[in-house]
């Protein structure tokens, strides 16, 4: 018997200290995630097949095929933090510092793609890779105070909008709630702490909501009433029975934060003083590098749909276009429809701010600059859906081989020192000037009171 409970004490202890050890285990795990966030990011390598050290040594030229995919995935995972003009801008500082580390910020190889010789003159190959898109982002920080500010993202302010409401918990459900005034400007004067702009939560005549995020709040009390047998004096004190808030991310509709809380016994002489507590409750559930993480997402998924793509093979060589852009993190080539959209699911990088211009200026130009006509149109963009229209004069068999004749229309975006590493023999500098890039920056000054103007 003695031994019996021995061995049942000996399991107990054995038990115990596997779930202490296993918590311990998934609290590391947990701050472990949310250190090494990760971001999937493909792209495209490339390389001059009529470079001469590759006509001599083909590992060569496959090794610089895997060096340029994980630059490009790396490029691409920094876009979150930047600009496209900027990352061309600014590209030598960032060769240096953060594009030539890849070793250091990509986790792991997802899928690689054989390598394929084009009728482009260049090689080709295709990575997705997992991005530690924290190590990036410390590793911009170690820039110099002045390059920093030239590059990271300018997101603005966030615009919050704030409504509380409060009820009596006696009554029931169906009587109709009343906002706090009161909380409601505790919880305002809290927001506009960080810097950031309290905005009215009125909507837009697309009956979407102007601010960037609400912050939505409910409070229920509860009044306790007791009269003095002596005296007869009547008391009266608030007690708040519960509380719950929830924060919306009006750009994609996502609950990013929900509470719900029963405080503990605490009583207020006036029902303004108990309100004005719930403001500074609520409050304290948010901190300005709450609002900013969650404005500036690595990526947001779009459905983009073509209108007039004319058979399926195009829809195939504009996939292959959209992997090599800059602002696209991943792209997945979901339906085609002859006579209707032929649909994409695009993963683009950074935020919702002048998002019409970026797909306007970093899908659709360099596209219609390789075709050489305006063949594509933005039609419009609304929510998470971008319709985007196709026409073009040629044949179907004449614009797939525009499309694979050509270098990837990547390289119209891309910077002058991306392209002198790349660039090594003349037929392909021909094939870069029938899609009119220049392989030099162009320092003239109507191209520097554009890009001035552009980046204002």
């Amino acid at each position: 018997m003695l031994k019996v409970a021995l061995s049942l004490v000996i399991f107990v202890f054995c038990l115990t200290n596997y779930a202490i050890a296993a918590n311990k285990q998934n609290n590391t795990g947990d701050k472990s995630a949310k250190a090494k966030k990760l971001l999937l990011v493909s792209a495209e390598g490339l390389a001059d097949i009529n470079a001469d050290i590759y006509k001599k040594d083909k590992g060569i030229m496959i090794d610089d095929l895997r060096k340029d995919a994980k630059r490009q995935i790396i490029e691409k995972a920094a876009g979150v933090f930047m600009e496209s003009s900027t990352v061309v801008e600014n590209y030598a500082v960032l060769e240096d510092r953060v594009f030539s580390k890849s070793e250091g910020f990509i986790k792991n190889i997802v899928k690689e793609s054989p390598y394929w010789v084009g009728d482009d003159g260049f090689a080709h190959l295709l990575m997705k890779a997992e991005v530690q898109i924290g190590e990036i982002k410390e590793a911009l920080k170690t820039l110099s105070k002045a390059q920093r500010i030239s590059l990271i993202k300018e997101l603005g302010n966030p615009k919050i909008s704030v409504k509380i409401m409060a009820r009596d918990a006696e009554r029931g459900d169906d009587i109709a709630k009343e906002r706090s005034a009161v909380a409601e400007n505790v919880l305002k004067e809290h927001i506009k702490g960080f810097g950031y702009t309290v905005w009215s939560d009125m909507e837009n005549k697309a009956n979407q909501p102007v601010a960037d995020f609400t912050i939505d709040g409910e409070a229920k009390f509860k009044v306790l009433r007791h009269t003095l047998p002596a005296s007869g004096v009547r008391l009266e004190k608030y007690v708040l029975t519960s509380w719950s808030v929830r924060c919306l991310n009006n750009h994609t509709g996502e609950e990013i934060y929900f509470n719900n809380k029963v405080p503990e016994k605490k009583s207020w002489a006036t029902e303004d003083l108990a309100t004005k507590e719930i403001g500074k409750m609520i409050g304290s559930e948010f901190s300005a590098d709450f609002f900013a993480d969650h404005l500036q997402q690595p990526g947001i998924i779009y459905q983009l749909e073509v209108m007039g793509m004319p058979d399926y093979d195009t829809g195939e060589l504009f996939k292959r276009e959209f992997i090599g852009l800059r602002s696209v993190l991943n792209v997945d080539f979901r339906n085609f429809n002859a006579n209707g959209p032929s649909l994409y699911e695009v993963e683009f990088a950074g935020n919702r701010q002048n998002f019409t211009s970026i797909v306007n200026d970093n899908i659709i130009k360099p596209i219609n600059q390789k075709i050489g006509t305006n063949s594509l149109k933005l039609i419009a963009a609304h929510g998470n859906m971008i319709q985007i229209g196709f026409s073009t004069p040629r044949k179907s068999a004449e614009l797939s081989k525009k499309l694979e004749d050509l270098p990837p229309s990547a390289l119209s975006e891309a910077s002058p020192e991306r392209l002198k590493a790349l660039v090594k023999s003349d037929e392909a500098k021909e094939k870069l000037a029938a899609m009119n890039v220049q392989l030099v920056a162009d320092d003239s000054p109507k191209s520097a009171a554009k890009n001035a103007i552009k980046s204002f």
